[in-house]
């Protein structure tokens, strides 16, 4: 797939720029906090329809404005898409596919895919498990768009359920059970399947990212990805896993009456990432951890090309100074010309003059973008 021409208005400091992409490999140049970073979020949520940056969409909206717009042409083996999302400071986003509204938003995920990887992503081995499951639900997104839908559903049952507990927190139980009762059903089944597939994904990505690492590492490290749901996972068959969920609840129900909020479910899982069978978080220096980080954004960008049967964009911000020249120069090998990737930097020392030779070039000032001369 290729990204052809991006457009983005009054999307965080961009007021009206256009962007057409003429080469495999655009390196995106400037000076922090000049919007290099805001153009590569702009394709991350064409294509998951999020921003690791977590931020809400009022906040990538211009100031004094009502709606912010990213429209892009992308070229894929079954012809070109038109894509646009509408921000709004009040209100709802909303998506189009060449020209025509859609209503549901995951029917317009899949259209575009691509794996970010930023200096934040470090924070994958080094943070607590909430960066692990947003990174994982993210990629799952991409796999299997019907997936969002899934997530939404999940995370609304728990909405409500955590309401209702933290309103009854207090009172004596009574016929309150039989309305607790329907929302323990109703988590057990959303959260079920949010639990079978987390661990489909795992299943496929460990092994790829595994390889991937012995790879970078020179076969010195093993790397061992585990899924660890918050319920027991003897079986990923959907009545199993719904049993031992409900089972889970009933173990926890004096905890949860009386802190108010639920305690069971995959909000609550992890992804154990181990090195020689040590946490990753507690194990060996910064250079060993970015190595896992960077095997891991390898591994989803193969996953994604043998599940989509097209590899994938990748957007590279500000990484590069973070990995040393041997783990710089496995990633450049790595993506050659094989993927289409947007990369931002503050210099363009870090790149040989093979890589400057065959790039797009672009210099990013003040929310503008100025093309090499």
């Amino acid at each position: 797939m290729y990204l052809k021409t991006l457009n983005l208005r009054q999307f965080r400091n961009y007021q009206d720029q256009k962007v057409e992409f003429n080469a495999a490999k655009t390196i995106l140049v400037g000076n922090n906090a000049q919007g290099k970073s805001n153009l590569l979020e702009a394709v991350e949520l064409l294509a998951t329809l999020r921003s690791h940056r977590m931020t809400r969409d009022r906040d990538l909206v211009q100031e004094g404005e009502a709606i912010a717009q990213i429209n892009a042409t992308l070229e894929r083996q079954t012809g070109v898409s038109d894509l646009t999302l509408t921000l709004r400071r009040n209100g709802r986003r909303s998506v189009a596919l060449n020209g025509e509204s859609i209503r549901r938003q995951m029917d317009f995920l899949g259209v575009l895919n691509a794996v970010q990887f930023s200096s934040l992503d470090l924070e994958l081995v080094r943070g607590g498990p909430e960066g692990r499951r947003n990174w994982l639900d993210t990629l799952l997104i991409q796999l299997e768009p019907v997936y969002a839908h899934i997530l939404q559903q999940y995370n609304h049952v728990l909405r409500q359920r955590n309401a209702f507990l933290k309103k009854t927190q207090d009172s004596a139980p009574s016929n309150q059970d039989s309305e607790l009762a329907v929302w323990d059903a109703q988590l057990a089944t959303t959260g079920t399947r949010v639990i079978r597939r987390r661990d489909r994904a795992i299943q496929r990505l460990a092994p790829i990212a595994s390889a991937w690492h012995a790879s970078i590492s020179g076969s010195t490290e093993v790397l061992q990805i585990k899924y660890v749901p918050n319920i027991p996972l003897e079986d990923n068959h959907p009545e199993e896993v719904q049993q031992a969920f409900l089972a889970k609840i009933q173990q926890r129900a004096i905890a949860e009456m009386h802190q108010g909020t639920t305690l069971v479910g995959p909000h609550r899982d992890e992804v154990e990432l181990t090195i020689n069978q040590t946490p990753a978080r507690q194990y060996g220096s910064q250079g060993q951890q970015r190595t896992l980080v960077l095997a891991l954004k390898l591994a989803e960008l193969q996953l994604i090309e043998e599940v989509v049967k097209e590899p994938p964009l990748l957007l590279l911000d500000d990484v590069l100074a973070e990995l040393d020249l041997s783990r710089q120069n496995q990633l450049l090998d790595a993506i050659q010309d094989r993927f289409q990737t947007l990369i931002t930097t503050t210099h363009l020392g870090s790149f040989d003059s093979q890589w400057l030779k065959s790039s797009q070039i672009l210099f990013v000032k003040a929310g503008e973008i100025i093309p090499q001369v």
